[in-house]
């Protein structure tokens, strides 16, 4: 037996003279996965924060809903420069980085003094972000076989959702012991620790870390899928290309209908449903929970259904297709429901439908995408943060126009969801862009599987 080590933490693996593989790729999972959960952290943690940033501040609800905006218009800027740079540069450097930039200006939000400063640090804050997910999907292609990846995308998902969904009961236990200022350089801290940590022990090149095995080797993507910056980028195929359309389309109508539950959700609960405020943040919970669960659900289901049937663009496409529709109808049956909790649990049904279309999405991004994946999940998740940042605003415009009638507003967030399920029955998930040819030389190829 060997020992890899993480900071002070020793961590068994198989001996390299047995056949056996060694499970070394595995931790690239285990990193993503506390990322994510310190990433909507940082990112959630302001909302409940808010009424102290106000009363210090002197804001207006206007003014703090700018400061809102601020983080996604700069967090979907920013997708596409942040996912090529871990393509050119690797996502060792560039997740370090980054990590470290955000952690900065998330302990710097405890430092602002007026409007101007708050909007300007949560948007550098969103910049900073903005190359989380795609930059994971780099660790992904380079370390996980085919077979791994979308497992392990509805694992990291989950612990995205889940660190949502218990970031207001965490923020609200940080509070008691100290002020908002002050816990905002506690939440920042641990990204620190994260960016550290990660950068002893990643590598972009598996082969460059000795514990994993020639067993595991075999089994991870070979070399030329991690190779850095040695060809440009072929813009020109990445936006004629239908795939892309379609992953970005269907993207933008999921997170359409998956950005009511952070953001209106609360409103409604309270106008709507008449319920306290304490019960209503429980109640809202429920819907991240219960995301998470359907990434979980979805990430294995796939990997069971692809290896029992041979066909991954089918496995997804009905895995995805059957979240979009459970999404609108379950959305859409909730608001008839007299109940306030089971109503949620059915909006929690409709989050848990909503993220069985997550890891087909990011897997279709790591093998579309191949050595460029960086830069696709990039752009298809800035698409996705303009349906984050525009559906705030149509529901605002809804409320106002039908004199507050939230039934138009469940359907038209169902209707976005139907939607997304036409763009996954003509969507191609596995065809590379890139096809590889003579060693190292990458070309475009069509999206027509061959």
């Amino acid at each position: 037996m060997g020992q890899d080590v993480i900071g002070e933490q020793s961590v068994p693996t198989l001996d390299y003279a047995s056949g056996r593989p060694s499970r070394i790729r595995y931790w690239v999972v285990v990193f993503a996965v506390a990322l994510a959960f310190v990433t909507y952290i940082d990112r959630v943690c302001i909302s409940q924060a808010a009424p102290s940033i106000r009363a210090d501040l002197g804001l207006s609800e206007v003014q703090m809903g700018l400061a809102f905006a601020a983080f996604y218009w700069a967090y979907a800027l920013f997708e596409v420069p942040a996912g090529w740079m871990g393509d050119r540069w690797g996502a060792r450097r560039v997740l370090m980085r980054i990590v470290i930039w955000w952690s900065f200006f998330t302990a710097a939000t405890g430092w602002v003094w007026s409007l101007g400063s708050l909007v300007v640090t949560r948007a550098l804050f969103g910049a900073g972000e903005a190359g989380c997910f795609p930059n994971i999907t780099k660790t992904f292609t380079a370390w996980l076989p085919a077979g791994e990846r979308v497992r392990a995308q509805g694992i990291m998902w989950l612990g995205a959702r889940w660190g949502g969904a218990f970031t207001p009961l965490l923020v609200v236990l940080v509070l008691q012991w100290m002020q908002w200022r002050l816990a905002f350089a506690v939440f920042g801290a641990m990204g620190v620790v994260w960016a550290v940590l990660f950068y002893l022990w990643y590598r972009d090149d598996p082969r460059e870390n000795p514990r994993v095995n020639a067993a595991e080797l075999a089994i991870i993507p070979p070399a030329s899928e991690a190779m850095l910056g040695h060809e440009p980028v072929p813009w020109k195929t990445l936006v004629t290309s239908r795939t892309v359309w379609l992953l970005w389309a269907q993207y933008v109508c999921l997170n359409y209908g998956w950005t009511f539950y952070i953001t209106w959700l609360p409103t409604y609960l309270q106008e709507a449903r008449q319920v306290t405020l304490h019960k209503g943040a429980l109640l809202a919970g429920i819907p991240l929970f219960f995301g998470g669960l359907g990434s979980l659900f979805c990430g294995y289901f796939a990997t069971y259904l692809e290896r029992r049937t041979g066909d991954v663009v089918r496995t997804r496409r009905r895995l995805a297709c059957t979240g979009f529709l459970g999404a609108a109808c379950c959305l859409a049956l909730s608001v008839h429901i007299k109940d306030p909790l089971l109503a949620m649990i059915v909006v929690g049904l409709a989050s848990f439908a909503n993220d069985l279309a997550m890891p087909p999405s990011w897997g279709a991004c790591m093998d579309v995408g191949g050595k460029i994946c960086g830069t696709l999940s990039g752009s298809m998740n800035m698409m996705g943060n303009l349906g984050n940042s525009l559906a705030p605003i149509i529901t605002g415009l809804l409320l106002v126009w039908t004199d507050h009638n939230w039934t138009v507003i469940f359907y038209v967030s169902a209707a976005a969801y139907s939607l997304g399920t036409f763009c996954w029955l003509w969507l191609d998930s596995v065809t590379p862009l890139m096809k590889p040819r003579r060693g190292f030389e990458v070309l475009p190829v069509t999206d027509e599987r061959k």
